[in-house]
């Protein structure tokens, strides 16, 4: 009976579940019906880092944001598409493990530098 409940009002979804992230050979793009849609060329990619926030349960409380010049995507922990694009950026030269430890271990609001390319400036 409650399963029905939980069904009808929605209770069972996840927040992460409204992303659409999009992979292909040249770019990563994450679609939301209530947000900006955000694309990123694979080859732009100059910085790598993981978000926490304190939002969940109720919004997404980590975030995978890839970084560019000229804009980047932010891809929510849990979202379907989330694990392909982290196991291809986590193949990326120097990738920091540790840090992913470090993030996956907080529930502070904190940002984690995973990769940066050699030469590019700070943001």
């Amino acid at each position: 009976m409650f399963d029905f409940i939980f069904k009808k009002l929605n209770l069972f979804r996840k927040p992460e579940d409204e992303f659409v992230v999009t992979l292909t050979d040249e770019f990563v793009r994450v679609e939301h019906p209530k947000r900006k849609t955000e694309e990123i060329l694979w080859k732009e990619i100059d910085e790598i880092r993981l978000i926490n926030t304190d939002a969940g349960p109720f919004q997404p409380d980590i975030w995978l944001v890839l970084i560019g010049e000229n804009g980047g995507c932010s891809i929510p922990n849990g979202s379907e598409g989330y694990s392909r694009v982290y196991d291809i950026v986590s193949e990326y030269d120097n990738f920091d493990f540790m840090n992913v430890i470090l993030s996956m271990s907080t529930a502070e609001n904190r940002e984690f530098q995973l990769w940066k390319r050699q030469g590019s400036a700070s943001r």
